[in-house]
């Protein structure tokens, strides 16, 4: 079955593209941050900048690991749903679900392998421009040589392959039960995952309230909670999709007309394909909204307090903006990638609904309330999250109730996943609706 796997990449290259861009700036991230490791672990070196190149490694790489995972699986996963129709072809000709799984876990773990190995050159350039950085802020003696080592290399190859071989492994499972008459699986692991981070997170943001307001680490616990909040929320994308639509259902119907109807009758229907759409928006929102805010309080309130900011100061934000610029490109790329595949897949599902009586405007309509939709989801359980560390950081450290930097923030960071979500969404719909509704449909069939 490995050699069918590969002669299926040979044969269709274009199929795993999104899944081999996941895994290559993936890789290229958690093998440049991990070289920091490396780096401090080599001789001569002092240790401030050891004790500083240490906590960017781990901080970010912890995070960088958790990004991959997300991104790689929800690829993978829309992957998997689109082929259907070959899934249960080969099951007709013989082949056991096992037989199946090992096809499609290889077929991830070699696409992964390939982008993790492509990514080591950007890697160690990456590596080198964030010590450089470090280097000229002053938190990193400019004498420190950079190092790209075995913990760089294994880190990004091993995270890597584990995030595609187990992603890969759910979703052909899930599959393959769903074409042999299963019911539908009810996501236990995945509730019971979701429940553990949702009680984590409120006890991270609950914690702040223990915290010293001049203790340096008094950002760690609200941040980390706000995080697992997102996370927690995140995982129960589905339930929270459907919740919603049943009380935007009459308002969407009213305001937008067929395409509103179009979009509340779809969104129902592909409430958990949707999910993987909802994870990274309810991510970035969450954990860009609460990081950021965090940061620019914490520079207002050493601003206010006219104490000159420490080394401590500098590599706490330093590793707050890089966190979140890792999280946007993370969060876009997913983001466009799982709306891509899911959107051109549709085609035949354009075509049926053209040929019933449908328009090009009412169809384009929908998809463009329907990315509206999810964009009003993901953002108000990303912003729930974002506001619980937000506001317990803010209470403890300068006992205001809402922070004066929090709406330009906010808005910033909605702007960028409504940006991201609709014009990839309504962009990738019209190039589909180019196609006649009949040649549609004869392409698709």
């Amino acid at each position: 079955m490995f050699s069918l796997a590969i002669r299926s990449i040979a044969t269709r290259p274009g199929r795993f593209l999104a899944t081999l861009l996941s895994a290559f700036l993936g890789a290229a991230i958690i093998m440049a941050f991990h070289s920091m490791h490396d780096t401090a672990g080599a001789g001569g070196i002092d240790s401030a900048s050891a004790e500083t190149l240490r906590l960017v490694a781990s901080v970010v790489g912890g995070y960088g690991a958790l990004l991959v995972f997300f991104a790689v699986a929800s690829t993978l996963t829309v992957n998997v749903r689109q082929r259907g129709t070959e899934i249960a072809l080969l099951r007709g000709t013989g082949a056991t679900p096992a037989q199946i799984t090992r096809m499609i876990v290889g077929e991830s773990a070699a696409v992964a392998l390939a982008g993790a190995v492509l990514a080591i050159g950007p890697a160690m350039l990456g590596g080198r421009a964030l010590l450089s950085v470090f280097q000229d802020t002053g938190q990193v003696a400019d004498g420190v040589a950079y190092a790209f080592g075995p913990i760089a290399l294994g880190s990004g190859l091993g995270i890597t392959l584990l995030a595609a071989t187990g992603a890969a492994f759910l979703a052909v499972r899930r599959a393959t039960k769903a074409l042999a008459g299963a019911a539908e699986p009810r996501g236990r692991g995945r509730n019971a995952a979701g429940a553990a981070a949702l009680v984590a997170g409120t006890a991270g943001v609950c914690a702040t309230f223990a915290m010293d307001s001049t203790a340096p680490s008094l950002m760690a616990a609200p941040a980390c909670g706000a995080i697992l909040l997102s996370v927690g929320l995140a995982l129960f994308a589905p339930a929270l999709l459907r919740a919603l639509l049943g009380a935007l259902e009459r308002p969407l119907s009213a305001l937008a007309g067929a395409s509103g109807y179009l979009t509340v009758h779809t969104m129902r229907h592909r409430a958990t394909r949707l999910s993987g759409v909802l994870m990274p928006l309810t991510l970035f929102t969450g954990i860009a909204t609460a990081t950021l805010t965090m940061q620019a309080l914490e520079n207002d309130a050493i601003a206010a307090s006219g104490l000159t900011r420490s080394v401590e100061d500098k590599n706490l934000e330093t590793v707050n903006l890089v966190v979140v610029g890792i999280i946007v490109v993370f969060s876009c790329v997913t983001l466009i990638n799982s709306l891509y595949a899911a959107t051109s897949y549709r085609r035949r599902e354009f075509g049926q609904q053209r040929l019933v009586g449908a328009t090009p405007g009412q169809v384009l309509g929908m998809v463009g309330v329907e990315g509206l939709a999810l964009t009003v989801t993901g953002v108000f359980f990303g912003t729930v999250a974002g506001l619980a560390g937000s506001l317990a950081f803010s209470l403890v450290r300068t006992d205001e109730v809402l922070p004066g930097q929090g709406p330009g923030i906010w808005l910033g960071v909605t702007a960028v996943a409504a940006a991201a979500t609709l014009v990839t969404s309504v962009g990738t719909a019209r190039r589909a609706l180019r196609t006649p509704a009949v040649e549609a449909m004869a392409t698709a069939a």
